[in-house]
């Protein structure tokens, strides 16, 4: 830059000086002289002044060689430099930038940051390229359009999870994060549940096409939205619209929240010491997801909302795993490898070869229903819960779809 800056200023000089001869001798005009030389006439009249006291040498530039006063001291390069090679190592500029400011009295700017760094030689610059696309409009208002998705990447310690997001379209607000060994049906349904109970049942959701979203004849092929999943049947009760992408690119929203929080998060989590699973997932809900929505969420092109308050029905078990089975001769059911043992009730004497239905909530509990009645609650391990929070519930039917919804009996709610 400096050299550029001598070269432009010795052809400055020399094309000043054609100039100032033509204006002496009468041919040009001050005014004219300045639009050539690029520069306005009253700047012409300070560089002819300075030609006729000291020559040539009176139109060098004055700041050239010499050091600014705003430069920073050698000290508090090394003090910066040091600071990220020794605490921030891998963190991107503009994170660094902010957790400088904020925690150790950085005072500087982003780009002297970020030049200071290079310079260092402890980033290296990213180049912008890749096809050109046209930006997809967001949904005006929240709860128009929810997506979902995960990331496998090495998060915390030394392996690998998922980390599922659900995020809404029109402001990239998160409302629902956590990590897990691996997505799948539960963790999706968690992350609906999530953000239903949070802000109210939405519009559409909008996914890729994984195996627990929708079934395909063939892989990467067409959905066959005849033969929902899980979670397409939950959607269905729900009356929310579920929606396929065909591309990483019409996921965009969500490729780029992910690459916000593998560029941060992975940070703040080594930074804080966290290696597992039950840590991480505490410090992604408490710490960072208010300042990651704070910062990067923006407002809805209408102040509306779309999100619609949850009727009068038990979401738990529209928002779970639902499987059919037959009673065996000892009044147990098999699931998972596991022996359900139905207790007791008051309904039946024995449900031997009965048709039941076992729900499998987000939490890996189970419960077994017979019809719209629920008749055992079991914990992860399928072992039964006691007695006292095992009260039977009744499920009547939903208005947006085949299944059942479910509340307390009228003689629980009387006694709250």
């Amino acid at each position: 830059m400096r050299r550029n800056r001598a070269l432009t200023e010795a052809i400055r000089m020399e094309r000043f000086e054609e100039l100032y001869h033509e204006v002496e001798a009468g041919r040009l005009s001050c005014a004219d002289a300045a639009m050539i030389l690029g520069c306005s006439p009253r700047h012409f009249l300070r560089l002819r002044g300075r030609y006729d006291e000291d020559g040539v040498d009176g139109l060098r530039d004055r700041r050239v060689g010499r050091v600014s006063r705003h430069r920073a001291a050698d000290a508090e390069v090394e003090e910066l430099t040091r600071l990220y090679r020794d605490r921030y190592a891998g963190f991107n500029m503009r994170h660094f930038h902010e957790l400088a400011r904020r925690d150790h009295s950085l005072h500087r700017g982003y780009s002297w940051t970020r030049l200071a760094l290079l310079r260092a030689g402890l980033v290296t610059p990213v180049k912008r390229g890749g096809t050109h696309r046209l930006k997809r409009p967001r949904k005006p208002m929240r709860g128009m359009m929810i997506h979902q998705d995960a990331s496998t990447h090495c998060w915390y310690g030394e392996g690998y999870a998922d980390l599922v997001v659900t995020l809404d379209d029109a402001t990239s607000e998160i409302t629902s994060a956590f990590f897990c060994k691996q997505e799948g049906t539960n963790s999706s349904l968690r992350g609906i549940h999530e953000t239903i109970a949070k802000h109210g049942l939405f519009c559409s959701l909008y996914t890729d096409r994984g195996s627990h979203y929708f079934s395909t004849h063939e892989a990467g092929g067409k959905v066959d939205k005849s033969r929902p999943t899980e979670v397409g049947r939950a959607l269905r009760q729900l009356g929310i619209d579920h929606i396929a992408a065909y591309s990483p690119e019409a996921r965009g929203r969500s490729e780029r929240a992910f690459g916000t929080l593998q560029g941060r998060l992975v940070n703040e989590l080594k930074l804080a010491g966290i290696a597992d699973m039950t840590a991480a997932n505490r410090y992604l809900t408490e710490v960072y997801l208010p300042r990651h929505n704070a910062q990067f969420a923006v407002a809805p092109e209408m102040e509306a909302s779309a999100f619609v308050p949850i009727p009068g029905f038990d979401i738990d078990n529209i928002l779970c795993t639902q499987e059919d089975r037959v009673v065996g001769a000892d009044n147990t059911v098999r699931y998972m490898g596991m022996t359900l043992q139905i207790p007791p009730s008051p309904f039946r004497h024995h449900y031997v070869k009965m048709r039941v239905r076992v729900h499998h909530y987000p939490d890996d509990s189970l419960a077994i229903f017979h019809g719209p009645r629920e008749i055992g609650r079991y914990r992860p391990d399928g072992t039964l819960q006691d007695e006292g929070q095992n009260d039977p519930r009744e499920c009547s039917p939903l208005r947006t779809g085949s299944g059942y919804a479910c509340a307390s009996p009228p003689q629980a709610a009387l006694a709250l």
